[in-house]
């Protein structure tokens, strides 16, 4: 979840591939999750969507002891905010969301007052406590 990843977890990223169009979206769900290469699309095994994945440079290593290699993924579940705007995160974010803006290559993120439910804002803030 997003107030676990470490920026030391994920200092090896080169670029975010996002399957859709993210200016629309307050907010997605990030998870570390293990996957058998350091780039190319991941499969999917969630309920929702993928919306986004990082790809690893050749300085990533993969697990000694399962081969894998450790890479972000960006979801959004059914009753997120984006399909459902007035349900049950028609304010507030889940516990791994952040601003889909404040997210880059090596970079975790951060909640911010739109991620949260509040103002459009395109200033880049601190994790939120």
């Amino acid at each position: 979840m997003s107030a676990l990843i470490t920026e030391d977890e994920i200092v090896h990223e080169l670029h975010l591939v996002w399957l859709e169009d993210i200016s629309r979206l307050d907010y997605v769900r990030q998870s570390l999750d293990r996957l058998p290469t350091r780039r190319g699309k991941p499969a999917y095994h969630r309920d929702g969507r993928m919306v986004g994945y990082a790809q690893l440079g050749p300085g990533a290593k993969p697990s000694r002891s399962s081969g894998t290699f450790r890479r972000r993924v960006f979801w959004l579940l059914p009753h997120d905010r984006d399909t459902d705007p007035d349900g049950l995160y028609a304010t507030g974010a889940p516990a791994e969301a952040v601003d889909v803006r404040t997210l880059a290559p090596g970079n975790k993120g951060c909640k911010t007052e739109r991620s949260e439910g509040g103002p459009m804002s395109s200033a880049r803030r601190e994790p939120l406590p």
